[in-house]
């Protein structure tokens, strides 16, 4: 019972976050922490991080800090790597161990390893996917190679969700060496949605007051109404709210109206999301590596024709459309990120690493397991059992923007 620094990593939150409430009931004192990565760029020279990525963390951690304060804590943050800021931070404040959440992606475990090499005690705990790993009756080494036999596997021990874990009933106060912070600055925004856990629980909850999970199944594939889809991703990316949250809330929708397909497909693509952490657990650097999972060696990187498709200047409407929503707005439906990432690997016949890493920095719901499980799926390169999924864009327009409102909204 000593000082203690908690590190804030994709779990940006103080309801059903178990690890924060670990380091709450074994810290003296505790000094909450979030590092803002260094900008940097990627090896194809644009930034690893958009500036809407950058405005929806921001928005993200003032919540969170606003949060911490009305318990009589804060939220420090800080910028640069943590082999780096965190020692010397330690040092500052005499805190002896560092808690935070467990991240299965290889930049992410090095950081880890980094700070444990430096000396450092850090006590990690998994703790973003909807389902406890140790239910699932299966080592992750033994997971699946198919989504589908995974999900087989999980309906039949009638797994659903975890029990999320309640917010600390208090925070331990704040290292007495620790110098005056300011508070984040507020900042206007133009994003579709506002960052923050006050706000995820407020949309979860109009969600389902709203009866929407209802025409879930029927309107998920629109390619840009609100309400077609759920929307949780942005905050569920950050960490603003949990999937466990979300399940149990469905779980208490369906109680008081019934199960249908529509709350089963949010608990499907729950699972899904769930699928490529366990995916990233068992396979690890490899799902990094330019062949991933299979023997195929990767399409080259044409720089023009790159250009061409990241700035919607392809020629093909409805590519066009959505590149520049996504460069706009932060995001697009996942439909619509379907039919872009096919574009590019198979119609022009584009590198798959590169489409990932220019989705990672334009999505405000970047999410490393997803994002690189999904790419993986279209390109062939994974788990994909018909070995990549090839999209007409023709036949994706007759049956999703017949009218050409999509098009015509994101071109004029």
């Amino acid at each position: 019972m000593g000082c203690s620094i908690y590190w804030f990593r994709a779990d940006l939150r103080l309801l059903d976050n178990p690890q924060f409430v670990n380091a709450c009931q074994h810290s003296e004192s505790l000094l909450p922490v979030f590092i803002f990565p260094s900008q940097e760029q990627t090896l194809w020279g644009f930034e690893r991080a958009s500036k809407q990525r950058a405005l929806w963390l921001h928005q993200n951690l003032r919540d969170l800090q606003k949060s911490l304060e009305e318990k009589g804590s804060t939220l420090l943050v800080l910028e640069g790597e943590p082999k780096n800021v965190l020692p010397a931070l330690c040092i500052e404040v005499g805190a002896d161990v560092i808690y935070c959440e467990a991240i299965a992606a290889p930049e992410e475990q090095s950081d880890i390893l980094e700070l444990q090499r430096a000396g450092l005690t850090i006590n990690t705990q998994w703790q973003s996917t909807m389902l406890d790993p140790k239910t699932l009756g299966m080592d992750v080494q033994e997971l699946p190679d198919v989504f589908t036999n995974f999900r087989q596997a999980v309906e039949k021990r009638r797994l659903r969700y975890a029990e999320p874990v309640a917010r600390p009933q208090s925070i331990p106060p704040l290292p007495a060496k620790l110098t005056k912070q300011d508070p984040i600055s507020e900042l206007t925004t133009s994003l579709f949605v506002n960052g923050g856990e006050s706000q995820a629980l407020t949309h979860l909850e109009q969600y389902c007051e709203r009866r929407l999970p209802d025409s879930y199944k029927e309107t998920r594939n629109a390619l840009s109404q609100f309400d077609a889809s759920s929307k949780f991703s942005p905050w569920l990316a950050v960490g603003s709210i949990s999937a466990r949250t979300i399940a149990k809330r469905i779980h208490r929708y369906e109680d008081r109206y019934g199960a249908n397909d529509g709350s089963y497909w949010l608990w499907f693509e729950l699972l899904w999301r769930d699928y490529f952490r366990f995916l990233m657990l068992k396979y690890g650097k490899r799902l990094f590596s330019p062949k991933g999972l299979s023997q195929r060696t990767p399409n080259t990187v044409d720089p023009e024709l790159f250009t061409q498709w990241s700035t919607g200047t392809t020629g093909v409407d409805l590519i066009d459309a959505g590149m520049r929503e996504l460069a706009v707005t932060g995001f697009l439906s996942n439909r619509m990120r379907q039919i872009v990432a096919s574009h590019w690997v198979y119609a022009m016949n584009g590198n798959w690493q590169v489409g990932a890493a220019w989705f990672e920095s334009c999505l405000i719901d970047y999410d490393v397991y997803s994002n690189q499980g999904n790419w993986l799926y279209v390109a062939g390169h994974g788990t994909d059992p018909r070995g990549g999924r090839a999209f007409n864009v023709a036949n994706q327009i007759a049956q999703y923007d017949a009218d050409g409102s999509y098009r015509k909204r994101w071109l004029d």
